[in-house]
């Protein structure tokens, strides 16, 4: 990995936070970071324990990242709070949250709990050439139901959750290894009750 210099990283540091803020105010996503990326550019982000986002490709990113992912979330907020900037490996760590565009009833922000981020690797050009979110997935499932049950989710977001429960695949989610069959889950249930119950 290149070495850059470093006001060259902190500038594009600066266009990113911009963009992304530029993202949020008009809820367009791949009208403001597409063009960030390199056209070889590399975006992922884990799904579960065997569920992979990978998109290659600028074209890709737009589509998939910026486009299929983010429905229903052209609204949310996704504020960076610290930006640790390695000009010697030409990378970028930006630790972020997660903030849903409704209040509570005391006009507290629902908000994810827990450190939310994308570690950047910089292309030089002022373009990204590989990024990698990382977030607690079940924080944002533990959100989704509490914005359900106190009637906050929006209708874009509720149709996406429901072309999920049908069957509907995301684009670019692959699986990392082979799915385990049903002997392998009831012997990690069986294992899992001995623990519980003998304490072994």
């Amino acid at each position: 990995m290149p070495a850059y210099p470093r006001a060259e990283l902190e500038a594009m540091v600066e266009r990113w936070l911009a963009a992304n803020q530029r993202s949020e105010t008009e809820g367009d996503w791949i009208k403001h970071l597409g063009a960030m990326y390199a056209e070889d550019a590399e975006y992922r982000w884990n799904m579960g324990p065997n569920r992979e986002f990978i998109a290659r490709g600028r074209k890709e990113i737009e589509e998939w990242a910026l486009g299929a992912h983010m429905e229903g979330f052209e609204k949310w907020r996704y504020p960076y709070d610290k930006i640790i900037i390695d000009e010697q490996q030409g990378e970028v760590i930006g630790i972020w949250r997660q903030v849903a565009p409704v209040r509570r009833a005391d006009g507290g922000e629902y908000e994810v709990a827990g450190v939310g981020g994308s570690w950047f690797r910089y292309g030089g050009n002022g373009l990204w050439a590989w990024q990698q979110d990382f977030f607690d997935l079940g924080n944002v499932k533990a959100m989704f139901m509490e914005l359900a049950a106190d009637g906050q989710l929006e209708p874009s977001v509720k149709q996406r959750l429901k072309k999920l429960a049908w069957g509907q695949k995301l684009p670019g989610v692959y699986p990392l290894h082979a799915d385990p069959g049903l002997g392998q889950k009831l012997k990690a249930v069986g294992a899992m009750l001995r623990i519980v119950l003998l304490g072994k």
